[in-house]
């Protein structure tokens, strides 16, 4: 696998774009239609009753095919992927994940907004809920931020909630991260997420296989989740609810044989259903990273000594956050506000005891180290340190 290049398209992509934007054809019928007439020139010639020789084309879709070929404006998508600094390519480039390419169903065509690199393929998916817990976006960034330090690529959805955990937890560590839109790369979903958007494609990828102005419909998103789970060495499922998506992602991990985790959580949390179902079916229960690298085999193995080497600095270090303080020229005040804070949540009064400042001191510092990153804000007037 070699490394992609920004706007390197694959060799004679147009004709990929306009077989699988075809009406009726998906990526298993696409492979079908190449293996039985060999090239493109002849599926683009054939008859509709040629077609209807290929295993799963009736007389209707063969005519939906025939009328409907030659119909997308390849040369319109390149353009609009290039305005958007976004490649695209097919399967047999050499730059496409081979742990993707070795699914049932691999998307034919993958636009790529980044870079893709061999390491990619020492990848872990790490999923959740959009309506998550702060227990759940703490659990999602430390391990996403200790296993990106270990040399593994977090791939996850770029959703709200534990998805959006994982790939800032891998950003801190710089280390590599891949996010799978469920629309066109033209759009980021959720809007909100544009600048981790950017962020990722600078560190890492941002993937999709549907056209650049393709919309965020929900009928996008189990598609999306495969294509996590098909990039991905196993799937860690940090919090879902019963009908979650995440769940939806460990269901492909598991068709495709790979390996399936789930981080604990409280049994009265409705985010927490959905992961416990998981460990009553047999997924592996994470409640540490050397866990994990166990679960990974000889991979994980011969990552365990860095990662639990990288552990047990944070833990020296007392709660290390998730980026180098010393770069943030903190006051003497927020300094005093982050001994305070722990990992319990403590109302603002209780920080203005503890810290023995002035109130409208400690409200102007806990403002300032919030938009530090170093402090997060819970209902109510309560703030949680951000960290490992």
């Amino acid at each position: 696998m070699r490394e992609t290049n920004r706007l390197s398209h694959s060799e004679g992509i147009e004709h990929w774009l306009r077989l699988i934007r075809t009406e009726g054809v998906g990526p298993v019928l696409f492979r079908r239609l190449l293996e039985h007439f060999g090239s493109f020139d002849r599926i683009f010639g054939a008859s509709a009753a040629d077609l209807c020789h290929v295993e799963g084309i009736g007389h209707r879709t063969a005519e939906r095919i025939a009328r409907t070929r030659l119909q997308f404006d390849a040369e319109r998508e390149i353009g609009l992927a290039e305005e958007h600094g976004v490649c695209i390519l097919h399967w047999e480039d050499p730059s496409y994940p081979p742990a993707l390419k070795a699914i049932d169903d691999p998307p034919p065509v993958l636009y790529v907004k980044g870079t893709l690199q061999r390491s990619d393929s020492l990848a872990l998916a790490v999923v959740g809920s959009r309506h998550c817990t702060h227990y759940g976006v703490e659990q999602a960034e430390r391990f996403s931020h200790l296993l990106a330090s270990a040399g593994l690529t977090i791939v996850s959805g770029l959703a709200r909630g534990i998805d959006s955990a994982a790939h800032r937890g891998a950003l801190s560590a710089r280390g590599r991260t891949i996010a799978v839109q469920g629309c066109g790369l033209a759009h980021c979903f959720p809007a909100e997420n544009r600048k981790l958007f950017e962020m990722i494609s600078e560190q890492g990828a941002v993937l999709s296989e549907l056209p650049m102005g393709y919309e965020p419909l929900s009928e996008n998103f189990p598609g999306r989740n495969r294509i996590i789970a098909g990039l991905s060495m196993g799937v860690l499922v940090v919090e879902a609810a019963p009908r979650s998506g995440a769940l939806i992602t460990a269901k492909a991990a598991l068709a495709y044989n790979r390996e399936v985790m789930a981080v604990p959580g409280r049994i009265d949390s409705p985010t927490s259903k959905g992961t416990h179902e998981l460990l009553k079916q047999g997924a592996r229960l994470a409640d540490s990273v050397e866990e994990i690298m166990d679960a990974l085999g000889v991979v994980g193995k011969s990552l365990r000594g860095h990662v639990s080497d990288h552990a047990r600095r944070c833990a020296e270090q007392m709660e290390m956050p998730l980026f180098d303080m010393s770069e943030l020229n903190l006051s003497d005040c927020e300094q005093s506000i982050l001994r305070v804070l722990g990992k319990e949540p403590s109302h603002i009064e209780q920080i203005i005891a503890a810290a023995d400042l002035p109130a409208a001191q400690i409200h102007s510092a806990v403002i300032t180290l919030q938009l530090k990153g170093l402090v997060k804000q819970l209902p109510g007037s309560v703030f949680v340190r951000k960290g490992i």
